[in-house]
């Protein structure tokens, strides 16, 4: 049936609960005739409607009140100082979810290196300030548009990857959704970090039983999937990591050595333990580390840089390597270096992220989350903490992956 006189009734009396629809309203022209209801979720003309139930997945019945305004951070000027270059913002308006969108509330975000150089413009330089900031989220759907209803509903649970996530409200695809059984920060570890250690190792790495890997910045968000997938393999793990207490956590997980950098010299303990080389390089932190993990390559070796983060917060973003030796070094040795970046990856990502939720439910896979709770000023709690976190991570504190909890002060139900 098309929509009637009764059917335009029934929207109404429920329109004063719906925040959007009370925007879309107020930006309605007065000289000018009120649009169809059908107009309000995106469509070009009347279509055939069963009945009018699909209109309780664009409110909120549970009560959870969805503002108009809510905060965010913005990156407002480009700069390697993330503090310089983001600013929050306390009166954004919360974006409108489209035809197939979802709008999610976030419960938490997680915490990336990649956040600066995303906010110092080194991924796109096309792209200028203002514009949005945070990788990945998991939340609430709080409210969706018709075709995103065919499989999701108020109140469900996802996460997503996808920029923007460094707000209380982020309008995500329903394509882009990956729909959890709960909101757990646990879950939240997978989309970024867990996902470029499976499908980087399963890619460039072509690890075998009794392989010898070698993971840096071991403890880390991503570090800790490299860990296990390659213990996963069988292979022979060694760890590197700055404190006693890290040493622990990758001992817990299984890491055959761990070398705490601060108390033990990497390069000579690899030279005595491993005389051979090392098979698979897990590279994360750049410069002298660098350095030391090629010249500990063994024949037809392999590095996988999947970033540098001792050069993020310089304004190159770089720190030097001895680069005119590589050449010579990786021919003598028959081995190469690959570089991993997952955008690049995608057509693997709903397969590595199905596997690792698959390890995880199975309990074959830990998944730390980091909240910060032992940082000086305590647990990261808010948007405003970020900026805390992502100082936590860069001074090395962190044990797993940096997660931020975002509270709502609103009753809800969800």
């Amino acid at each position: 049936m098309i929509f009637s006189a009764k059917s335009g009734a029934f929207l109404s009396s429920r329109a004063p609960r719906c925040w959007w629809w009370r925007r879309r309203q107020q930006q309605q022209p007065s000289c000018a005739p009120a649009d169809p209801a059908w107009s309000y979720f995106g469509g070009s003309r009347p279509r055939p409607i069963l009945d009018m139930s699909y209109s309780r997945h664009f409110l909120d019945f549970q009560g959870s009140s969805i503002p108009s305004s809510m905060k965010k951070l913005v990156v407002t000027k480009l700069s390697q100082n993330f503090r310089e270059a983001v600013t929050l913002r306390q009166d954004s308006p919360v974006p409108l979810p489209g035809d197939g969108d979802l709008l999610v509330r976030n419960r938490f975000v997680g915490i990336n290196a990649s956040d600066i150089n995303y906010s110092a413009g080194r991924y796109d330089a096309s792209v200028k300030p203002p514009f949005d900031i945070g990788f990945e989220g998991i939340g609430d759907v709080v409210a969706l548009g018709l075709s995103a209803s065919a499989d999701y509903t108020v109140g469900q649970a996802v996460a997503y990857v996808k920029a923007g996530s460094f707000a209380e409200y982020t309008v995500v695809p329903a394509k882009q959704a990956v729909p959890l059984p709960s909101v757990k920060p646990e879950f939240l570890t997978l989309m970024v970090s867990g996902a470029t250690a499976y499908i980087s190792l399963k890619e460039l790495g072509e690890l075998s039983e009794g392989k010898k890997v070698l993971v840096t910045a071991a403890a880390g968000g991503t570090g800790q999937f490299a860990v296990q997938l390659a213990k996963a393999e069988k292979c022979h793990v060694i760890g590197t990591c700055s404190s006693d207490e890290k040493g622990g956590f990758l001992k817990s997980i299984g890491c055959d050595r761990m070398i705490n950098y601060k108390t033990e010299n990497v390069e000579s303990v690899l030279r005595k333990d491993y005389p051979e080389g090392v098979d698979v390089v897990y590279e994360s932190v750049g410069g002298k580390m660098f350095d030391l993990a090629l010249n500990s390559l063994a024949t037809k070796g392999r590095l996988i840089v999947i970033g540098f983060i001792a050069g993020y917060q310089n304004p190159t973003g770089l720190q030097p390597i001895k680069a005119e030796l590589l050449p010579a070094k990786l021919l003598k040795k028959s081995a190469s270096i690959r570089g991993f970046f997952l955008n690049h990856y995608l057509s693997e990502y709903k397969m590595a992220l199905k596997h690792l939720l698959k390890m995880y439910e199975r309990g074959d896979l830990v998944c730390e989350v980091d909240f910060g709770d032992m940082s000086p000023e305590g647990k990261f709690t808010g948007l405003e903490s970020v900026f805390r976190a992502v100082d936590y991570m860069y001074m090395g504190k962190n044990i797993g992956k940096i997660v931020v909890e975002l509270p709502h002060s609103v009753n809800s139900k969800l």
